[in-house]
């Protein structure tokens, strides 16, 4: 049900059922007989099979129904193309009544679940089986509970909105997506590994390359549409990390006791493990060692990973892109000293490189969270349009904002971690907005900067972003009076609605004038404050505007 809602977003419930009655008939079938000729097909090829054979695929999904020429796995690439991220045509869910609900469930439990897995797919496309499931589950022992309760609405209430954060789980699930489409295995990889490595700091580095390995498996499964092995796979691996949970981490004791479609979202929610105490300083070994040339040649990639495991488990506190970095940097000197007479007095001084970057690093985040801690999200919001439409003016006033107010409530999220959270939190977020927008370059190109940040390097596109000047070679729009239009509105609107309208106004007085300094906004916007007071005590405020 999940990979067919996810494919055919605009299907009723009751025509996908009988989809699903085809493939699950197929595999009862195949159990009792694995020679019948239908049963060597692979699974991916049995859903789109089905798929094409809809009546009026054409007539709901138009040029999607050219798909079913192509074959595999091109004929999935063009599938997975059409998936829509946030469909409009989906009406938001309304819950029913709470009295209802629960008689839905007590009357037909397989149905009200089959129907509550159909709506989160549909409007979630990108979202894999395993967290479905678990949100499923989640919703069902909260119903449980809740149907017993005198105010069955207020309990609801509080337990679902626990759940639903199936749309945050969703995007970091379609950023995992990005990075594998777009960076590749090697980068998704070792970018997993910094991660795992943060997070059982005790396990041992070649259990941690397994899961990894198992991991890169299991979202290319997820990424691809193949939900059915991917929500094998995932259940194989999360056995096995649970059957060493003295190997992995002393955190997950009580998600490994957790039914198994409840245990996957638990074990990635699950805290940090202990760092293991007395690690030695990896200064001895990967710098100071005179075979550190003879194991960076005998073999680059392993050699690296290493490298990101024992430096990830040291340091909780950096972001994996951070991490990533460093790495980058020290293989970067490598291959430069290696081929000198003298390696170890090339790469002497790779500790003083590593600490500069870092400082710059935690030095963006320092400055962002005083920034918000001083002045509060308004003005911290006007801050970050006034930085990112003279990066990017050629993006349209309703995309800054909302990349505005993204980057804002990241701050406003991260800012109040204590100091040691406060640069994975940041950069592992502001990583995820970053790569939104490089999507969006992709189908409507911004300029020649955000192209460069977007293709240059995974770990190395927030600086990349972070460092990017003015677009100088944007010309600006014509001038238009009508965008400057002043009436009786920004005396009588609400607050909230005045705010939105005076950012707007912003972003497009930035877009005519991307060179213009700090001072200069400073003098426009007392300006204007100084305006709007005097002109919303006049009887005709529209006369008094088109004055001033």
């Amino acid at each position: 049900m999940i990979t067919f809602a996810q494919y055919l977003q605009r299907c009723s419930y009751e025509g996908l059922s009988k989809l699903v009655k085809d493939v699950v008939d197929l595999a009862h079938k195949c159990v009792a007989n694995e020679d019948a000729p239908e049963c060597g097909k692979p699974l991916p090829t049995i859903f789109l099979d089905e798929i094409c054979q809809v009546e009026k695929l054409r007539d709901a999904y138009g040029a999607m129904a050219d798909c079913c020429s192509k074959a595999d796995p091109e004929r999935n690439e063009c599938f997975l193309s059409f998936k829509v991220h946030q469909p409009d045509f989906i009406q938001p869910y309304e819950r029913p009544a709470a009295d209802v609900i629960c008689q839905q469930y007590q009357d037909d439990r397989t149905s009200f679940l089959g129907n509550f897995v159909y709506t989160v797919a549909r409007r979630n496309p990108f979202l894999y089986a395993p967290a479905i499931l678990g949100l499923a589950a989640a919703y069902e022992h909260a119903l449980q509970g809740c149907c017993k309760e005198s105010d069955v609405g207020a309990c609801l209430d509080e337990k679902v909105n626990q759940i639903f954060h199936s749309k945050k789980i969703s995007v970091k699930q379609r950023y995992s997506c990005g990075i594998l489409h777009n960076f590749g295995e090697r980068i998704f990889k070792a970018n997993k590994l910094a991660a795992l490595s943060q997070k059982y700091p005790k396990s041992p580095f070649s259990e941690l390359v397994k899961v990894v390995d198992d991991i890169s498996g299991i979202h290319k499964e997820c990424c691809e549409g193949d939900m059915v092995e991917c929500m094998d796979d995932m259940a194989e691996l999360i056995a096995y990390i649970c059957s060493k949970q003295d190997v992995f981490s002393s955190k997950i004791k009580g998600c490994c006791e957790k039914p198994i479609v409840e245990r996957s979202q638990c074990i990635l929610d699950a805290e940090y493990d202990d760092k293991p105490e007395d690690l030695p300083s990896l200064v001895e070994r990967y710098i100071n060692n005179k075979e550190v040339c003879k194991s960076f040649e005998a073999g680059h990639d392993a050699f690296l990973s290493e490298f990101v495991y024992e430096y990830s488990r040291r340091h909780p506190e950096f972001s994996t892109q951070l991490i990533l970095r460093v790495a980058k940097g020290y293989e970067t000197l490598l291959e430069k000293c290696c081929k000198t007479d003298n390696p170890a007095e090339c790469y002497a001084n790779a500790v003083e490189e590593s600490t500069k970057h870092i400082k710059e690093t935690q030095d963006v985040v320092k400055t962002n969270c005083d920034l918000l801690a001083a002045h509060g999200e308004p003005d911290f919001l006007k801050a970050i349009l006034i930085r990112y439409t003279k990066k990017m003016p050629q993006v349209s006033t309703e995309t800054l904002l909302e990349i505005g107010k993204k980057m804002t409530a990241i701050g406003t999220k991260c800012c109040h971690l204590p100091e040691d959270r406060r640069l994975p939190c940041s950069e592992g977020y502001l990583d995820i907005v970053i790569q939104d927008m490089c999507r969006r370059q992709e189908t409507t190109p911004i300029n020649d900067n955000v192209s460069h940040c977007c293709r240059e390097s995974f770990s190395y596109r927030r600086p990349c972003f972070t460092a990017m000047g003015v677009d100088t070679k944007f010309v600006p729009p014509p001038f238009n009076p009508d965008m400057f239009n002043f009436d009786e509105k920004l005396c009588s609107a609400p607050p909230a609605e005045r705010e939105l309208g005076q950012m707007k106004l912003l972003v497009n007085l930035i877009k005519r004038k991307p060179q213009m300094t700090e001072e200069q906004i400073k003098t426009i916007a007392a300006g204007f404050t100084a305006m709007v007071d005097k002109c919303c005590k006049q009887s005709d405020i529209e006369t008094c505007f088109g004055e001033e």
